[in-house]
This record gives structure tokens, sequence and C-alpha cells, in this order.
């Protein structure tokens, strides 16, 4: 997948009756126009028109504050 990168995100979500988190992770393809992000980087993106079956997404830039 040329100009593409692959995001997971993962949130802490409370199970309503037993009261224990989890995490629950999301993966999305997003479009990287210039292929300059690599494994491990942590990016911002938003939401686009659809450039192919499954990319609906496209890179902003890299986030800066990660705690």
């Amino acid at each position: 997948m040329q100009k593409t990168i692959v995001v997971k995100v993962e949130r802490l979500v409370m199970h309503p009756k037993y009261k224990k988190r989890y995490h629950v992770s999301q993966r999305y393809k997003v479009h990287d126009e210039k292929n300059e992000y690599h494994v491990g980087d942590v990016v911002n993106f938003c939401e686009t028109r659809p450039m192919s079956k499954d990319k609906r997404w496209r890179v902003l830039g890299r986030k800066e504050n990660t705690v």
C-alpha cells in the first residue's frame, strides 16, 4: 500500500455492569501523500472524501504532545 498508513486508535472503556476497564482498538487506513510516516509515529488525521474502498482519512501531521 503506497501512500497509505494504518493507524491504530486505542481507548479505555468501562463495562457498564462489572465496572472493569478494558481496551478497545480500531484501525484506520490513512492517506499519506509523501510516505513520510513510519511504524511508531503518533499522528493526527481527519476525515476526507473516499480515496479507495477503505481509505477515508488523511494525515494532518505528527502529534507533538503525547503523554
